[in-house]
Formats: C-alpha cells, structure tokens, sequence
C-alpha cells in the first residue's frame, strides 16, 4: 500500500496488521489476486442491475451516477463501537431536548449559552412549531451523525444530520452485496448485522404514532417523486418496511385526517416518514407553489392527528453555525462533558474569528452554514490562488453564511486498486432511532470514501464512494 497522510486504520507505523483488521486480512491474503479483482467488477454489476443511484443536480450531461462501491470493509472494533455508541446517544438526546427548549422556553437561549440572532435570522426555524410538541416528545426519529477519526481513539462529529439523513439505504445493499460475494468470508469474522434496520425503523416509527393509532399504525413515506436525488432509497426503505410510497399527490386531508389514495378509496396515514424538505410540506403554511406537499397537514399535525418525522423545524440542528455550539448544547441538556468532540470551529459571524479565517484560508476548510454535499466548500490547502481570492470576496461580502475549520488528517482506509491495495481518506455516518423508549443504534453505517488519492471530500457528487462498514462482535 502506498502512503497517504493520516492515522491507518488497517496498518500499524510498522506495517503490522491492526487487530480489527486481523481476521479479514488473513482471509484477504488467502485469496487469488485476479478472483478478487473479479469480484469488485461484479460488484458493480450487481449495482447497476439493482438500480443503486443517484442524481447529480446541474450537470446536463450525467443526471444519474453509480455510486462507486469498494469491496475492502472499512472495520471497528466491538470497543470502539461501545465508546462510540454513548457518545452518540448522548448528542442525540441533547439534539432532541435542544429542539423541544428552543420551540418552548427557550431557556439556553435565556442563559446566555446561545446567541439569539442564531436562529431569529434562521430559514430552518419554524415559527408554526411554537409552544406545539410532537407525539412522543420526539423532535429527531432518524438522525445521521457524521465522524471522522484522526488517531486510534480519536473521534470527532463532523456535521449532524437531523433533517432527512439519507445513506442508509447504501448501508444495507453494501453489506447485502458483501454476504453474496464473500459468505465464506462472514463465516470466519463476526460482524454485527445491519439487515434488520428497516424493521427497527418501522417499529420506531410505530412507536411514535399519535394517541388513538391502534395497535398498528400505519406508515407512508413521502417521497418527492423519481427525479429526486435520493429516489432509491425512498423507495427502498418504504418496499423494506412494507410501508406505502406516496407523493403529495396522493395524499388529502379528509375528516381531520390525512389520507392516502388506495383502491379501497382513502386511508389514513398516521405515521409519515416524510423526504420533502419544510419548505414544501404545506402549501397552505409554507410555500404557496409547492406541489410536493399536502395541502393543511400542518393543520392536521398541530392537532395531534398525525406523525411527521422529523418534525418540522429540525433543520435547525443542521445549521453549522449550531453545530459550533454543540459542546454546550450537549453539557447544557445533559450536565455532562461531551463525550464525541468537535471539530474545532470559527464562526465568520464573529469579528475576530472572521480576521483569522481570511488570514489563515489557503490552511482551513470553509463551509457555507447550509450547505451540504460537498457544495459551497473551499479546501484551503487544494485550492489555487485564484479560488481563495474568489472565496475571500464571498466571506467579506457574507461572513454570517460561514464556518471555518482546521484541515484535519482525516483516517484512512484501504481500498482496491489496479495495483493492489491503497490508502484513501474516509468518514461514517451512523444512523440512529428516536422514539420514545429510547435512542436505537445501527452497529456501522454509512462509509464514505475519497476515491481520488490525497482528496479529503468523500461526497458521492464530489467522486466519493462507499464501503461496507463493519462492527465486530466481540
């Protein structure tokens, strides 16, 4: 394996084997070089055949992508899952009753912890949601928390994701494609499952319908419809769950309640795992021309007759200059010290932080507060001259709309080449559930990988793939 910066998570210094790579990689060193190049090239056949894509939005000449997969399993131990595991829950939890205080009393806002121009000026801050609690108590039923590593027991939160995570549907297919390559090689190391998260998800969803449900609620996913992004998974997850897919079409409110269109006429909808963004969801409430929505659910929502997850006004969470806050957020609702760290953050909206940042741009990574998918970002050390000086024009015109963070040497993971096995930089996105009987963890997640060597934006739109992640069971 070549070498590329950052801690590897495979290799010691030395070249010795970590201990969570041990079992796969006496297995890797059993197997014929041309077999297992063979293999990945049916890996991606299976891809193509299955449909696993996505839409790249702006680009006229590649509307749909495969997203590339690498079949080397980017491995944790059953340790590290544990350490994890509590740091996660822990910032799910504080995330929750974050969103419950700021729709209420707002009392970390009154304790001088939070800036209130933070969510005043805010898009993602609902003023419809004041003083109103969803069924359950639960703000964030599916929230995806970026990590990434840079030593043995060093992670850190990247980003939250509380609106609408998606990857998990990539989770489940790379390891159902693992176990049908490679079921000989499941059979020597223990890994935890995954397969069993869309029952968990339906379960969790059950478990938050609205008071007068019944004993089984009925769920919907709301997708917008095939020419989004994240399609597939839409229509994955609703297929996996026995759940209905619907687009805003085929919804209605009828007699208080939102129903859904079916050929035994309308049916009520008590749980909807909606993928439309706030913006959408009412065109009563929010934007007057959205037809992806339905018309008066906020309506019917409010009311206590239906379950949105996530709830409206989550978006909040995922704002980056929130994010910079988080270490107090989470000491704030829990009385403890964070147990995940964050990366180290300056807000442009701050005087001094912004004189720093425009001092130091060809050493940090900038971000828009809202943006995601690798969009929006200058990587200040692979960045020319002339894209800083067109970055620092943006952050002098709107220094509020960013966050600067250091470079970090992101872990690395090994990946498959023509030439054998070769480091790349990866991050994870666990995926997690809220209900009211607790906070549900699927052992792995999403890993993304940096195909491109040296690269540290993981992304799918940027060239990114992902690989199957694995938690030991021991």
């Amino acid at each position: 394996m070549t070498s590329e910066t950052g801690f590897d998570e495979m290799l010691a210094p030395d070249g010795t084997v970590r201990p969570a790579y041990a079992g796969y990689h006496e297995w890797l060193s059993q197997q014929d070089e041309r077999w297992v190049h063979s293999k990945n090239f049916e890996a991606e056949t299976f891809f193509r055949k299955t449909g696993i894509t996505f839409n790249v939005y702006g680009e006229d000449a590649a509307e749909e992508r495969l997203i590339p997969f690498d079949m080397v399993p980017r491995i944790i131990t059953g340790g590290e899952w544990r350490r994890l595991s509590r740091g996660i829950e822990q910032r799910v939890r504080a995330l929750n009753a974050f969103m419950h205080d700021l729709y209420h009393r707002q009392e970390i806002i009154r304790s001088g912890r939070l800036p209130e121009r933070l969510f005043r000026n805010n898009d993602a801050w609902l003023p419809q949601m004041v003083g109103f609690t969803p069924p359950g108590g639960v703000y964030t039923h599916i929230v995806g928390i970026d990590l990434v590593r840079t030593g043995p027991d060093e992670f850190m939160v990247l980003e939250d994701n509380a609106r609408t995570p998606s990857g998990v549907s990539y989770m489940l297919e790379n390891r159902e494609t693992m176990m049908a390559m490679f079921p000989e090689l499941f059979s020597q190391v223990a890994v935890r499952p995954v397969s069993d998260y869309p029952a968990r998800l339906a379960a969790s969803l059950a478990a938050c319908a609205p008071q007068g449900a019944g004993r089984k609620p009925s769920i919907a996913v709301l997708t917008p419809g095939i020419y989004n992004s994240a399609y597939f998974e839409h229509a994955f997850l609703a297929d996996q769950m026995g759940a209905e897919l619907v687009e805003g079409s085929d919804l209605r409110v009828v007699d208080g309640k939102v129903q859904m269109r079916t050929t035994a006429g309308f049916q009520p909808v008590d749980v909807l795992y909606r993928r439309v963004d706030d913006d959408f969801l009412d065109p009563l409430t929010f934007n007057p021309d959205s037809v992806l929505g339905v018309p008066g659910i906020m309506d019917v929502y409010r009311a206590g007759n239906i379950t949105i997850a996530n709830a409206p006004g989550t978006g909040v969470a995922d704002d980056k200059a929130i994010y910079s806050f988080m270490p107090e957020i989470v000491e704030f609702y829990t009385g403890e010290k964070p147990l995940l760290p964050n990366v180290e953050t300056w807000r442009c909206a701050d005087p001094d932080a912004l004189k720093y940042v425009l001092d130091n741009l060809a050493e940090l990574v900038v971000k828009e507060v809202h943006g995601s998918g690798g969009y929006g970002m200058l990587i200040g050390p692979t960045s020319s001259k002339k894209e800083i000086a067109a970055f620092r024009h943006k952050l002098e015109a709107k220094p509020e709309n960013y966050i600067a963070q250091p470079t970090l040497s992101l872990s690395t993971c090994p990946i498959l080449t023509r030439k054998g096995l070769a480091p790349r930089h990866v991050d994870l996105r666990p995926f997690v559930l809220c209900s009211p009987s607790g906070v549900d963890i699927t052992p792995g997640g999403l890993t993304r990988v940096a195909l491109k060597k040296g690269s540290l934006v993981v992304n799918s739109s940027q060239g990114g793939g992902t690989k199957d992640s694995w938690v030991l069971d021991d």
